[in-house]
């Protein structure tokens, strides 16, 4: 078995926190990760990406030129990426903030999933990268949910625990509309 995703996004959407939560998640799991961060200079609003890959054997490199599957949050990384993404992979895209009609692609399984908007009506619009994890997961199956809910803890500050429960309602948002169990 083996799992890679490149998600991307632009600075404070917090792409870089939902890599790091998948990694903690399958690390609980007892899997093998490779979490591989990439940001810009900029504190916010430049581009942010990381590549995870999971894996029950080695994982032989962080780097994934074609990832099975890309969750995008905004116009650009799918501008950037989408041309990447391999043959029967998937795509998911925040639709609240992506046009989806920009990827020509016929050969991959586009996803196009509200995340602002979901986040928005969860009362929180930073939950964006939880929404996205979400939908990731459910279409996926890297990691079980109780295992992304477990390293929550891991992945935020302690200050930050008392979001937790918030946190795994955007979870599992993303993974309804992901799924198609909510309109």
């Amino acid at each position: 078995m083996r799992y890679d995703v490149v998600i991307a996004g632009f600075g404070g959407q917090g792409v870089l926190l939902a890599g790091n939560l998948l990694s903690y998640a399958a690390l609980e799991e007892g899997k093998n990760v490779s979490y591989y961060p990439s940001y810009g200079v900029e504190k916010r609003g430049g581009s942010a990406t990381c590549t995870i890959v999971i894996a029950d054997g080695a994982v032989g490199s962080p780097v994934v030129g074609h990832p099975s599957m890309l969750v995008v949050l905004n116009q650009a990384s799918l501008d950037r990426f989408g041309a990447s993404v391999r043959t029967g992979g998937v795509c998911i895209i925040n639709s609240s903030l992506v046009d989806v009609a920009t990827l020509d692609r016929k050969d991959v399984k586009i996803v196009p999933v509200p995340m602002n908007e979901i986040a928005l009506g969860l009362g929180d619009p930073r939950m964006v990268n939880m929404v996205a994890l979400g939908a990731y997961v459910a279409l996926s199956g890297a990691v079980e949910f109780a295992s992304l809910a477990g390293a929550l803890k891991e992945a935020l500050p302690e200050r930050n625990h008392r979001f937790i429960p918030a946190n795994v309602k955007a979870i599992e948002a993303g993974a309804e509309i992901a799924l198609g169990k909510k309109a």
